[in-house]
């Protein structure tokens, strides 16, 4: 046995800036190829069709009539339509069309993409402003409304948009336009005097920044996104100087409390997830990019404790979370009911893109795990198998009403879900000049550059059907490094081979990262072992919801149960005390793991009683669950995750 092939463990602080590798370093199959596939094939094309059909590339063009308003203003706040952040939902659309072209060069797609591009070129002020809602349809003064008409929300999805179709294809007109308007911004807002001092009420553009500087190489974009990080929540309250300056009174707020769009208090001081989800999750996301970029320690305190908040008292068993409609967010400790989770699918997108980011800190599976919960239970479920339907609420139970869409008023979802899924080859890896991280098990090629040179890596696994993982190194460089691979919290034993030789995992292993660090030779091969046993997850005694109940949770997966196998009436279900589990991969819903159980199935002693003093009849019944991803894919009906378990 290799007793120990690692370093000493060194504090986070010592450890070099881990990115995620470029868009063309991993090419991805087994798991995710094929939703890629499908992405590149069908949901680009549906996402543009859509986004045409509601009217947005009416509302772009100066070359076309304009589109006039479509959407009406919501009620209880006058303020806002969906239509002004129409330019966030196209420019997700084109960063999934990016994405898709990358994967699969398609001329006439990437046609009518350079055509909405051109459009945007056309759009752009000669000051380099370029906001299709207020330069097409609204006469209100430029950044009068920061804190609801998301003007700079807007410009960070076109940022990024612009950096995905510039690494996909190569051409500079967007990113050209972008870098444009990014220089726009930095023209308006900031310390300086004469500057405005304000930040955006959905935070966005400060993370789209981060990447537009990685892209570019210039650095200029890092300091504004660090400003409107740091800038958020001071006082006096740039929302409420705003508002007066409309003439407005900053009592006056749909939502209340600025504890929505988290500006509170100022980033360093927050301790609690609070408002708005996604909100949320992109601010935290933001933070942690400046915390690695700057290597900035103040920033930490902040970021774990609102990570332990929302990991420890309000994230749902499928990595979801926000259990309110009417804030689209949190509500207070262990609230999370079941059949009315909100759950939004741009949440869980929206949580990965920060647990990848605090990852740029250094490998730590306590932030790996969530993003690996989230990413293949409460982001994937947003994306039917065809690529044609999505969910934007993510509820654990349904009677049978709740089901996919086609579009939405608030169409966020459909592309969020999309170009993650779609550029899923970035989270695998987390790169530093002397260290690879390996956060995901995908069967993969990866070309990852390091100080002393580029390593290739061929991955190859079934994950998350088989928790067996085999890595070659097909080229190494000179120098040493370090391979860091994540034995997931699920997993309660590892094996781990080093050219075919055991390696002591519990020796090597920090942060739950096996970290190998020696002089690798081409044609080194690392076998990962993780065993899948179906286990029984229990919910805190807090969580109301879930007592007396257990989810089924094999790997990273959370199974469910759907009236399609198991007939209506799920909660009259529950599992056996005792038995056993029998897993099977079944050509249904894309070749998935089935899990099947004894159970029973319950049913009134007096029929057309409500209620009674006799106790139900018990059946014998066979349960039979399938990964709450896949769920809703076949014959409509009920669904349910937290099923009622013998003797609790």
């Amino acid at each position: 046995m290799i007793q120990s092939t690692s370093a000493p463990s060194t504090p986070r602080a010592t450890r070099g800036k881990f990115r995620p590798p470029a868009l063309g370093d991993v090419q991805v199959g087994g798991f995710f190829g094929p939703r890629i596939d499908t992405i590149a094939s069908v949901t680009a094309r549906i996402l543009l069709d859509r986004c045409v059909e509601a009217g947005m590339l009416d509302q772009i063009d100066p070359d076309r009539p304009g589109p006039g308003l479509r959407i009406p203003f919501q009620i209880g706040n006058s303020k806002c339509t969906t239509q002004m952040f129409w330019d966030s939902d196209l420019a997700k659309s084109i960063e999934t069309a990016a994405y898709a072209l990358y994967r699969k060069r398609d001329a006439e797609l990437e046609a009518r993409v350079d055509a909405i591009i051109d459009a945007y070129g056309r759009l752009q002020a000669e000051d380099g402003y370029l906001n299709s809602w207020y330069q097409r349809v609204d006469t209100k003064p430029r950044w009068s409304n920061l804190r609801d008409c998301h003007e700079l929300y807007d410009a960070g999805h076109l940022i990024e948009a612009a950096v995905a179709y510039y690494q996909a294809t190569g051409k500079r007109k967007f990113i050209d336009i972008m870098m444009r308007y990014a220089d726009h911004i930095a023209s308006v807002f900031g310390t300086e005097p004469g500057k405005q001092r304000g930040y955006c009420g959905h935070p966005e553009i400060e993370l789209a920044l981060v990447r537009l500087a990685r892209a570019t190489g210039e650095r200029r974009f890092l300091q504004l996104a660090r400003y409107f990080v740091d800038e958020r929540g001071r006082q006096p309250h740039y929302f409420d100087a705003e508002a007066a300056v409309r003439g407005d009174d900053p009592a006056d707020y749909h939502f209340m409390t600025y504890q929505y769009n988290q500006s509170h208090v100022p980033v360093r001081e927050q301790r609690q997830v609070v408002g708005h989800a996604v909100r949320a999750a992109y601010l935290y996301s933001a933070m942690a990019d400046i915390a690695t970029e700057f290597a900035d320690e103040t920033l930490e305190p902040a970021l774990e404790a609102l990570w332990a908040h929302l990991t420890e008292k309000n994230l749902y068993v499928t990595g979801g979370f926000g259990p309110s409609p009417d804030n689209e967010g949190l509500t207070f400790d262990y609230d999370l009911p079941n059949d009315t989770a909100y759950q939004e699918t741009c949440a869980s997108v929206a949580l990965i893109f920060w647990a990848n980011r605090m990852l740029g800190l250094g490998p730590n599976a306590r932030y790996a795990d969530i993003l690996e919960r989230a990413l293949y239970n409460g982001a994937l479920t947003g994306l039917s198998l065809d690529g044609t339907r999505f969910f934007y609420d993510n509820p654990l139970e349904s009677r049978g009403q709740h089901h996919r869409w086609i579009w939405h008023k608030c169409p966020c979802c459909p592309p969020n879900i999309s170009r993650l899924v779609a550029s899923i080859g970035l989270y695998l890896f987390g790169v530093a000049d002397d260290e690879i991280a390996v956060h995901l098990y995908c069967d993969s090629t990866a070309e990852l550059k390091l100080a002393a040179g580029t390593v290739r890596i061929v991955e190859t696994t079934r994950y998350p059907h088989d928790g067996h993982v085999s890595l070659t190194l097909e080229a190494v460089p000179a120098a040493p490094f370090a391979l860091s691979l994540r034995i997931p919290g699920w997993a309660h034993s590892a094996e781990l081979l080093l050219n075919g030789e055991e390696v002591d995992v519990a020796a090597v292993t920090h942060d739950g990262y096996a970290r190998v660090l020696r002089q690798w030779t081409a044609g080194d091969r690392v076998d990962l072992t993780l065993p899948m046993p179906v286990e029984t997850v229990h919910a805190a005694p807090e969580v109301g919801a879930d007592q007396g109940r257990v989810a089924l949770q094999r790997g990273p997966l959370v199974y469910c149960l759907e009236e399609d196998d198991n007939g209506g009436k799920l909660n009259s279900l529950g599992l056996a005390a005792t038995g056993g589990f029998v897993c099977e991969e079944v050509p249904d819903l894309g070749g998935v793991v089935r899990v099947t159980a004894a159970g029973w199935r319950e049913t009134p002693a007096e029929p057309r009683a409500l209620y009674s003093a006799m106790a139900p009849n018990r059946a014998r019944a066979i349960l039979s669950a399938v990964p709450y991803y896949a769920w809703d894919n076949r014959t409509p009906g009920e669904m349910l995750v937290w099923i009622r378990q013998e003797g609790m």
